[in-house]
């Protein structure tokens, strides 16, 4: 049985494309991030790295209309044309510049770490914008079977802190055969 992408998933696809924007998120982190943001009620949602609004999109479908999300993107172009793909969703700000912008808006209930480096560079941060209780989802890994050489037997500074931490509660999960993601809630 084929699912059907939600329609303001499409909308969002079809601005990627006509953007030559390559970076979207993929249908099986979309559908992760949807079961995800369906359980926010009455809270808070954040992206990093907006893109062209796929996953912004994937979640907002899914949101409960007592629940916000609150996104940001850099380039304030897309920034500006995902603003206007969600004119007619009142819960979905979009937000341009750098990342942090998004802290004030915080803490999360569910927290999307997609575009930039804040998931490499910033962990703790990323960490101290959720809620007790929120779930943080950090998608883009390679996984570790599929190492080139050159990187095997050195430390993944990213699975360090997301699987090691004691005040998170995470997994690993592939999302693709060469995907993989960390989803991780902190206790």
């Amino acid at each position: 049985m084929t699912v059907e992408d939600p329609a303001l998933v499409r909308l969002a696809l079809d601005l990627a494309r006509r953007s030559r924007f390559e970076h979207s998120c993929t249908p099986a982190v979309g559908r992760l991030l949807t079961v995800l943001a369906s359980r926010v009620r009455g809270g808070l949602v954040g992206e990093i790295g907006t893109g062209c609004g796929v996953g912004t999109a994937w979640m907002a479908s899914a949101l409960a209309s007592s629940a916000s999300l609150v996104t940001v993107e850099l380039d304030p172009a897309r920034a500006q044309a995902t603003r206007s793909l969600f004119a007619d969703t009142p819960n979905v700000c979009v937000l341009d510049g750098d990342w942090h912008r998004l802290l004030a808006h915080g803490p999360f209930d569910l927290l999307f770490a997609d575009g930039g480096r804040a998931k490499e560079r910033e962990p703790e941060t990323l960490l101290g914008a959720l809620k007790p209780g929120g779930t943080v989802l950090l998608d883009d890994l390679t996984p570790e079977a599929l190492w080139p050489e050159e990187w095997r037997g050195l430390p993944d500074p990213v699975r360090e802190f997301w699987l090691n931490d004691p005040r998170l509660a995470a997994t690993e999960i592939l999302t693709a055969p060469a995907d993989a993601a960390i989803v991780a809630t902190r206790r």
